[in-house]
């Protein structure tokens, strides 16, 4: 899950908010390309991502399921591998912040946006609806403490929980997360991805629910245009579980992948780890 978090992630990086044109050009799967306004190197993954591996080292190490315990880690995996892509005002905020301690003191929790949506697939693979529910409600309350803000995040973990545990068709994925979420989540989505956490969540269910090869649907990701790099990651979590969705992505995506301390040989251990600890259905 993670290594394709990170995959959809990196690739979608280089389209966000750039304009349907490019789009439509240079979505291909050719390779990573280079976003024409940000720094960030063809293959790097961005916030979406280190945000993701914080959840993720919080399950894997039995942490405390609580603000304070989260707000270090997002501090801590900050700190060791400082990185762009967070929005500009958010990652000075992480700049200038060195505990747990104050990121919930001056953090503004009012936020409606996909942040707290875009890290919360590594929650599906928590054994229960209520479990899954439960912790990202935390997690998500202590940067989006709004109603959007938490039932965005809440149906993308539940929609990586379906997919993981193999609660049924994909088919049903929608009417799945609306049985325990409000919203329109079986309705299709179309258009460009705003800002708000929700749209997010509801173009990459539309996603995995039309797409049945891994390939297919992070172009479809990249294709709606705006956040499509938080799309992707969304829509890659659930869909990398599913026994319906062929896993074929490129081989030049998966060895594109940067390779640093915790790239993609980090991002492979973690995931096994998660499995080890919380295994799936065998059938």
């Amino acid at each position: 899950m993670l290594l394709e978090i990170a995959i959809g992630d990196a690739y979608g990086a280089g389209f966000e908010y750039a304009g349907p044109d490019r789009g439509s050009r240079r979505n291909d799967l050719s390779g990573y390309v280079k976003h024409p306004r940000h720094r960030l190197v063809p293959g790097s993954y961005t916030d979406d991502t280190q945000m993701s591996l914080a959840i993720a080292e919080a399950l894997a190490e039995g942490l405390p399921w609580t603000p304070l315990h989260l707000a270090q880690k997002f501090v801590d995996c900050f700190h060791r591998d400082p990185r762009e892509g967070y929005a500009s005002s958010f990652y000075h905020f992480l700049r200038k912040t060195k505990s747990g301690e104050a990121f919930l003191a001056n953090i503004r929790s009012d936020s409606e946006k996909s942040g707290a949506a875009m890290r919360a697939g590594p929650l599906g693979v928590l054994p229960t609806v209520g479990e899954v529910i439960e912790r990202t409600t935390v997690q998500a309350a202590i940067t989006h403490n709004t109603p959007l803000g938490i039932s965005a995040a809440v149906a993308a973990a539940l929609a990586s929980h379906y997919c993981y545990h193999r609660l049924g068709p994909l088919a049903d994925l929608g009417r799945f997360v609306e049985r325990h979420v409000p919203g329109e989540w079986s309705t299709p989505w179309q258009g460009k991805v705003k800002a708000p956490g929700w749209m997010s969540v509801r173009a990459a269910i539309t996603a995995v629910r039309a797409n049945h090869r891994l390939s297919n649907l992070l172009k479809a990701c990249v294709a709606y245009g705006g956040d499509v790099d938080t799309v992707a990651a969304i829509a890659m979590a659930a869909a990398s579980c599913s026994q319906e969705i062929e896993q074929d992505l490129p081989p030049h995506l998966v060895q594109g992948l940067e390779r640093g301390d915790y790239g993609a040989d980090y991002l492979i251990a973690l995931d096994q780890k998660l499995l080890d600890m919380f295994p799936r259905p065998s059938t």
